[in-house]
């Protein structure tokens, strides 16, 4: 016996339908909730649990203030294991562009940990927000001990690879890469910040960067929506050549 949907889920099959066909394009806004709600005959709470699961399907995105909007086809992210920063895929849509803001703080006790300093140790935070056109695409989170911060980097910048470039020069050579994946709702600032609903899952990876002396020099904690992410890892197994004498 088949179930039958509820009407949430044939308002969302309707909407889904109509952006489908193309009636409500990429970028355009969706009538207001209300009007929606009015259309329907439901009340604005059945409206707004339809919505979510176009939210979640990464098909509508809710922009504070404004409304209900279509996404543009989401851009794909791979995730290469011991890379620093994600990769995209090619996209014949809008350029990916990356905005990093870069402010001192003191290492709470979560950091303290990552890093293995004590509390209040002075360090650099980079918060890097991509974006593909208007919409938030993913967020990572860079913090170094601040003897390892280069100076004359502006407080607010668009050059991602440029502060890359300068980290770089003043980290020591790498020895070791840790890595931490794990799946796990958005906090409620990763979801307000990536424009994403509560209920959909994002990849959260934790990077440690270790030097010869088993410093961590850089701790990355990356936040990659679920409906557009995926985690690649090569393992390079050494093989013994024995070979026999003559």
């Amino acid at each position: 016996m088949q179930s039958v949907p509820s009407r949430r889920h044939v308002i969302a099959d309707d909407i889904r339908n109509t952006i489908s066909t193309g009636r409500i394009k990429a970028g355009e806004c969706l009538p207001s909730e209300a009007q929606l709600a009015a259309r329907y005959a439901v009340s604005t709470a059945t409206l707004r649990s339809a919505l979510s699961v176009l939210q979640g399907e990464g098909l509508v995105e809710k922009i504070h203030g404004k409304g209900n909007f279509v996404r543009y086809p989401l851009r794909r992210i791979t995730y290469i294991g011991g890379a620093c920063t994600p990769r995209t895929e090619p996209s014949f849509g809008s350029a990916l562009r990356v905005s990093v803001r870069t402010s001192n703080l003191r290492a709470d006790s979560q950091l303290a940990g990552l890093l293995g300093v004590s509390s209040c140790s002075p360090l650099t935070e980079f918060f890097c927000l991509s974006h593909e056109g208007k919409s938030p695409h993913s967020l990572a989170r860079i913090y170094v001990p601040r003897d390892l911060s280069p100076t004359g980097i502006p407080a607010e910048s668009h050059c991602c690879k440029s502060v890359e470039a300068k980290l770089a020069e003043l980290r020591p050579p790498l020895a070791e890469v840790r890595e931490r994946v794990c799946a796990r709702p958005p906090t409620q600032e990763e979801a307000a910040t990536l424009r994403i609903s509560p209920a959909l899952a994002v990849l959260a990876i934790t990077r440690l960067a270790a030097d010869v002396t088993g410093r961590v020099v850089e701790a990355a904690l990356l936040v990659l929506p679920g409906d557009r992410a995926d985690a690649f890892f090569t393992t390079h197994h050494i093989t013994n050549e024995r070979t026999s004498g003559r």
